[in-house]
């Protein structure tokens, strides 16, 4: 079975809240909310993945130095197996915007199970709830 690497960031705001987007109509787990990333291209660092994938997603520049890592997910969907690990990030540059998601929402964690998530991201969301 193939792994795929996949790179997520739990940007965090003044007030301790998550941000999470609505994934688009004609997606793939359309209509759930994730944390922002994506695949990790080959030859491309985690950290390398979430800086260029934060400014296509949200329109702002993150600092290598600002992704500090948090925990990970690891989850077998028919076909592939997903390793996600999950970086923090409380510093960017910018203003964000939904360019890649239906819609954006800065979300407390306790009231993230609120929100329904991909499998993979579900358990995350207890980790950032009993440490943040």
């Amino acid at each position: 079975m193939d792994i795929l690497l996949v790179a997520a960031c739990a940007l965090i705001d003044v007030d301790g809240r998550v941000l999470i987007g609505k994934r688009p109509a004609g997606k793939n787990l359309a209509g759930l909310w994730e944390f922002p990333g994506g695949k990790v291209e080959p030859g491309e660092t985690p950290e390398a993945c979430l800086i260029r994938e934060l400014e296509e997603e949200l329109g702002i520049q993150v600092a290598k130095a600002c992704l500090a890592p948090f925990v990970f997910a690891s989850h077998g969907y028919e076909g592939f197996h997903l390793l996600m690990p999950l970086y923090l990030c409380r510093r960017w540059e910018g203003f964000v915007q939904p360019l890649a998601h239906e819609t954006l929402a800065w979300v407390r964690p306790e009231r993230m199970g609120e929100y329904p998530m991909p499998p993979a991201d579900e358990p995350l969301v207890g980790w950032l709830r009993d440490l943040l």
